[in-house]
């Protein structure tokens, strides 16, 4: 799955370069990142309209068309990365890193799963070398909580603050919170100096008033920065390595079903 930083850099990018732009072609034809739909289906929708503004809750991302037609959702997968070229072949990019940003667009148009093509000469691209990401009109988002980066302190301290769960896996569930993957977890429990393993519903509320304040600063560090690989505990998260704090050392677990790294001398269990 994507992170909150990479969907919002690609939602940046389409509000950028890529609204208010009148749609005259759709390559819809990648059966499996456009399913449910059949080929066609999507550029029947789309040709003629604009995309009019660019939205995202969490992990997941849509845009809004003209006159009155269907939300265009794109979800990035685990690699996504959008595309935008501009009249003239100015590229914009938003998405998952993928290295030193390329002057034009790559000529693999194998990874290229969904295209849309502007009346000025211009395009969308969503390029997904592993073919994870979901193309879809009008996506349904009833299941997710509150944007992770958004939620208030009432409600953060409402729905994260009970349970027995452990609190990794408290702040990752996306019926909780939407936008928390496994790095940024990892990050923001760091910065908060809390154990991943401690039960959700024992914490204070200083502590979850504490662990929200963190939570944003890690999504904005990782925005500005260019994803959540910046964060800085997460080049640590490997056996033998050392908090970059305090020196402790980094060990790791399984909790929620995914590998966990924290510091053992900081991120105790009271």
């Amino acid at each position: 799955m994507p992170e909150l930083p990479e969907v919002e850099t690609a939602r940046a990018a389409i509000e950028a370069a890529g609204l208010h732009r009148e749609i005259a072609d759709v390559d819809d034809t990648d059966t499996f990142e456009c399913r449910p739909h059949a080929p066609g289906d999507l550029k029947a929708a789309l040709v003629g309209r604009t995309l009019t503004a660019a939205h995202r809750r969490g992990k997941s991302m849509w845009c809004d068309t003209s006159g009155d037609g269907p939300a265009l959702g794109i979800h990035l997968g685990m690699s996504g990365r959008v595309f935008i070229t501009d009249p003239g072949g100015r590229l914009t990019i938003g998405g998952d890193y993928g290295g030193p940003r390329p002057e034009t667009q790559p000529d693999r148009d194998v990874w290229y799963r969904f295209s849309l093509y502007f009346a000025d000469g211009g395009s969308l691209r969503l390029r997904d070398k592993r073919r994870l990401g979901r193309v879809r009109l009008d996506p349904d988002l009833g299941d997710l909580g509150p944007d992770a980066e958004l939620v208030g302190r009432e409600e953060f301290r409402a729905r994260v603050g009970r349970g027995t769960a452990p609190l990794k896996a408290r702040i990752m569930d996306q019926s909780v919170l939407a936008g928390v993957g496994n790095l940024l977890a990892d990050e923001t429990l760091w910065r908060a100096g809390l154990s991943p393993l401690r039960p959700a519903g024992e914490l204070r509320v200083d502590e979850l008033d504490h662990l929200r304040r963190e939570l944003r600063g890690a999504i904005r560090h990782a925005v500005k920065h260019g994803g959540v690989h910046t964060g800085e505990v997460v080049p640590h998260r490997r056996a033998g390595d050392h908090c970059p704090r305090c020196g402790g050392e980094m060990v790791r677990a399984t909790v929620g079903g995914r590998t966990t790294w924290w510091c053992s001398a900081e991120q105790t269990l009271p």
